[in-house]
């Protein structure tokens, strides 16, 4: 029997928001969040067999042996369409130029990304949207996704129906942003002017920069609808590894 939610997620506001959305269809249901892999380490066997894992929005990988305890499945919501999986989808869909882009929802799994999928959500990119508006659409998008699955997530026990949609696209890595992110000394200007449009954000904490002689610079300030140029900057020590 379903007995209980567990929500792992970024933070407690989203916790409560998605539990009492989640109460108003099964008022029966206990709720338990979770921020860090210790929290849902705490969660004791017996809870766990009586459970459903929901993910929103969170880095938290979760081992096989959590996934394997739960008797109701988990579930990852994922702020991009199923051919986007991976780290930063929006980062690289922009870089790409996708026309479409979306949010997921499917079963988690040992390997991120890869479970079956059971919810989908898509809209039109928009033209010249920036990076940080694109992960915004796809957030509301997510929300309303989670919104339209919240009956079944709160009520069906076991597994919750799979879609005939299977995961496509290159799975990006915080390493394949970050290689993105060195851009080389003799890197012609249309593609320059794609990676900063892309990556050229603070929200990751990855900044764009060039290496030249060993002293690594920063990009700051790019703006493409003004310069055709960034202007860079050098810390005061900044040897690159």
């Amino acid at each position: 029997m379903l007995e209980t939610i567990i929500l792992l997620t970024a933070g407690a506001t989203q916790q409560f928001a998605l539990s009492e959305l989640l109460r108003q269809h099964n008022p029966a249901l206990s709720f338990r969040g979770a921020l860090t892999l210790d929290d849902l380490a705490a969660v004791p066997p017996s809870e766990l067999r009586n459970a459903r894992l929901v993910a929103f929005t969170t880095a938290v990988i979760v081992p096989q042996r959590i996934l394997d305890a739960l008797g109701h499945g988990a579930y990852n919501f994922h702020p991009g369409p199923p051919h986007y999986p991976g780290w930063a989808p929006a980062h690289f869909a922009l870089y790409d130029g996708a026309r479409t882009f979306g949010a997921t929802a499917h079963a988690m799994a040992a390997r991120v990304d890869s479970g079956p999928i059971v919810g989908v959500e898509a809209f039109a990119v928009p033209g010249q949207v920036s990076v940080r508006e694109l992960e915004q659409i796809a957030f509301v998008r997510l929300a309303y996704l989670f919104w339209r699955m919240a009956r079944d997530i709160a009520n069906e026990p076991g597994a919750l129906p799979e879609l005939p949609i299977a995961w496509s696209g290159v799975k990006s890595t915080r390493r394949m942003y970050q290689e993105i992110c060195d851009i080389p000394p003799d890197i012609d200007a249309q593609e320059l002017r794609r990676r900063i449009r892309a990556f050229d954000d603070d929200f990751r904490a990855i900044p764009l920069t060039v290496s030249l002689h060993g002293i690594r610079f920063r990009l700051a300030g790019a703006d493409l609808g003004k310069a055709e140029t960034p202007r860079v900057e050098a810390p005061p020590i900044a040897i690159a590894s």
